[in-house]
């Protein structure tokens, strides 16, 4: 298993990947990273300052992928994990985890003093990951990701 930040090359094998994951979980709605257009050039997305994406490819397939973004709106220091997500056949290997630690060590070598992220309680085995790294419910969204379909959102301290 190798992790590399995304390439342009990546995009339309991770859009499917997410797309995928989002019809196991029956959560392929209308105000998700389902129906973002910005799902399809994640590589352009994490151009932004202040942002990088990782993706874990084993055999030259993608196996999952994730990221922090300074998204409009979160407070001085905060960034959001986003994008986090392993397909069904690398789940349980070690790659979410090796995945989630790169990005949180990202999030620090880059200054930021808070993760924030949102997801759905569907994805139990994530938010599950989330605990275990030191995430924390919090009872409201925070900043502006413009998807309005989440219903669980949660806090770290780095």
């Amino acid at each position: 298993m190798q992790i590399r930040k995304i390439e342009q090359r990546d995009n339309t094998e991770l859009a499917e990947l997410i797309r995928k994951v989002f019809r196991e979980f029956k959560i392929d709605i209308p105000g998700t990273v389902y129906t973002d257009p910005t799902t399809d050039y994640l590589f352009e997305l994490f151009t932004m300052p202040g942002s990088v994406y990782w993706v874990a490819e084993e055999n030259g397939v993608l196996a999952g992928g994730c990221g922090i973004f300074p998204t409009k709106g979160l407070p001085e220091g905060c960034a959001e994990l986003v994008k986090f997500y392993v397909s069904s056949v690398n789940r349980g290997k070690g790659t979410g985890k090796s995945l989630m630690e790169k990005t949180i060590l990202s999030a620090r070598e880059f200054g930021y003093t808070q993760l924030y992220l949102e997801s759905f309680p569907q994805l139990e085995k994530a938010v599950s990951m989330y605990e275990k790294a030191g995430f924390h419910s919090i009872a409201a969204p925070m900043g502006h990701s413009g998807h309005t379909a989440c219903t669980l959102w949660m806090r770290m301290e780095l």
